[in-house]
């Protein structure tokens, strides 16, 4: 077809949740997340990030590659309403896109060395581990950034959740990996439209099951195990 263009993953990256519950609803939710950018062996050469060190930020343009369909629909309908109202898919930011691409703003740790190359140490990426990345671009403030911006029905999350973590189960973590697990859990992961008090969620995070459950403003972690 005329103008149509074929893409192919330039990286993936590789964090600790390795599936969609627990991700951050946003790019920067989490800053504590950390991940790594993993160009692909015909993409690994050094000369590509040539004056990328100058830079905090970058863009990363990715697939919602755990939710690829044939179809699309010109509706979808926001967690953040209730899953009960319905808009126009492009003034959402859903995965269930005519093409299913994501764009997300992280900030740019280092850029390191690996048995695999040149890797990108990144924070506050919302891409689950193994996402297919398909262009990386700096952050320009002085033209990306925009304070008058108006966010639609998408406000400023606000307030994050209370956190009460047992010590004796956040001792089961290495300490390098609480911080990050601590923000997933304080911007609530649960669907928007879950509420029961009672229900026990499971969340998979670096190697480990963490079970937690939420009351009103305050998130109980129940279980911390390694994963078999």
């Amino acid at each position: 077809m005329e103008g149509e263009l074929n893409i192919r993953p330039i990286a993936r990256l590789r964090s600790d949740l390795d599936e969609k519950f627990g991700l951050p609803r946003q790019a920067g939710i989490v800053p504590e997340l950390e991940g790594l950018v993993v160009f692909e062996p015909e993409f690994r050469n050094p000369d590509a990030l040539r004056g990328l060190e100058g830079f905090s930020h970058v863009w990363l343009i990715w697939e919602f590659s755990g939710a690829v369909r044939q179809d699309w629909s010109p509706t979808v309908r926001p967690p953040r309403l209730g899953g009960n109202t319905r808009l126009g898919v492009f003034a959402t930011r859903s995965p269930f896109r005519p093409n299913p691409l994501g764009l997300s703003c992280v900030r740019l740790l280092s850029i390191e060395d690996s048995p695999e190359g040149k890797v990108l140490r990144v924070a506050g990426a919302d891409l689950m581990a193994g996402t297919p990345i398909y262009d990386i671009k700096p952050y320009l403030p002085y033209a990306d950034c925009h304070p008058e911006a108006l966010s639609g029905f998408a406000p400023d999350p606000g307030e994050t959740l209370e956190l009460d973590f047992p010590p004796e189960l956040e001792e089961r973590l290495p300490p390098e990996k609480r911080p990050a697990l601590r923000g997933i859990l304080k911007n609530d992961p649960r669907p928007r439209y879950q509420k029961d008090p009672e229900r026990i969620y499971g969340l998979r995070f670096a190697g480990y099951n963490v079970r937690f459950r939420v009351t009103g403003n305050k998130v109980l972690v129940c279980g911390v195990e390694q994963s078999a």
